[in-house]
């Protein structure tokens, strides 16, 4: 299995957005609205993409989750704004993992399930 192109491209561009709605007038923007709203907004507006894109992944219209998808990515990148962290950071500690087991990084991470 592959990814194909073009997601990381559109994720920059994304962020890079987002990175210009900070206090923006939540008036005219949904990001500089949840930047706004504070943390724990950004955090359940995050969960309740997850939940959706859960539902979605159970029906069987790959569209949903496709659409959800977009949505808990968006989610995600702002929370990952607001709080101070870049998407470099993920992939640096997503990099720390490859060639890892997911079992043996859970159990490292103290993880049992």
């Amino acid at each position: 299995m592959t990814m194909q192109a073009g997601l990381g491209p559109v994720l920059e561009r994304l962020w890079r957005v987002i990175g210009t709605r900070r206090g923006a007038d939540p008036k005219t923007s949904y990001t500089a609205l949840l930047f706004a709203a504070g943390r724990a907004k950004i955090a359940q507006k995050l969960g309740e993409e997850a939940v959706e894109a859960v539902i979605a992944g159970l029906g069987d219209r790959p569209s949903s989750l496709v659409a959800e998808s977009a949505d808990l990515l968006y989610h995600l990148l702002v929370l990952w704004a607001d709080a101070g962290i870049s998407p470099a950071e993920v992939a640096a500690e997503l990099e720390r993992r490859e060639g890892r087991s997911g079992i043996a990084e859970k159990r490292a991470r103290g993880h049992t399930g």
